[in-house]
């Protein structure tokens, strides 16, 4: 997991504690240094601190949103209950209001890791040459390993999850970016232009994700 969290006693605290409950535990102090951690330790859940020197809490969720869908719960001490819904619409998990005890962050760390496993669809996702680990977080074309990110991993998932139906760019944004009010359509079309390069195919020339004008894209069993 990844604490991202400013005060250096807190942050110490509390790393102490999870890690005696049994938690991995890596810490950031400030928002850029746990962007960073997000992407290149893909941690399982983020508890992040709304009060961060360098760039406001719910600015970080809605850039964690942009490249995982780790669930987040935010650890802060503002109390207000417009405040709340904001980041739970922006996509938070959970909220959790300082002070608070150990006890109860790590009841809620193990609540939305159940929720995250309970909500996956069936592990293993098969369509045409592709093969989906949902689990090992692995897939292969024609029996060759696929690189790819984790934004990528979990467009390719969650259209394969839905072979034959067409899905829109603003249910990606909402479900896979977990921006329900997005409209950045442009970071949905980077991210299928680099997932078609990966899969040796082209928008002109689809295998296995068709464009449908004006709708969105959905994935298909490649013809042949």
């Amino acid at each position: 997991m990844l604490l991202i969290e400013d005060d250096p006693a807190i942050r110490v605290a509390l790393q102490r504690a999870l890690i005696r409950r049994g938690h991995e535990v890596r810490v950031a102090g400030d928002a850029m240094t746990g962007l960073a951690a997000v992407v290149d330790a893909a941690p399982d859940v983020v508890v992040l601190d709304l009060g961060l020197p360098d760039i406001d809490g719910v600015q970080v969720l809605g850039m964690v949103r942009g490249v995982s869908s780790v669930p987040v719960i935010i650890a802060t001490a503002r109390d207000d209950e417009r405040e709340m819904v904001r980041v739970l619409d922006r996509g938070a998990d959970d909220y959790v209001v300082k002070p608070f005890s150990a006890e109860q962050l790590d009841a809620r760390i193990r609540a939305v890791l159940r929720r995250s496993r309970t909500d996956e669809p069936e592990r293993m996702l098969t369509v045409g040459g592709l093969a989906i680990d949902r689990g090992a977080r692995e897939v292969s074309l024609d029996g060759a390993p696929l690189d790819l990110t984790r934004m990528e991993f979990d467009l390719l998932a969650y259209l394969a999850a839905r072979v034959g139906r067409v899905v829109s760019k603003r249910q990606l944004m909402a479900d896979v970016w977990r921006q329900p009010y997005g409209g950045a359509d442009k970071t949905v079309d980077v991210h299928l232009s680099w997932l078609r390069r990966k899969l040796g195919e082209t928008a002109a020339e689809p295998r296995y994700l068709l464009s449908v004008r004006g709708v969105g894209v959905k994935m298909v069993e490649p013809a042949g």
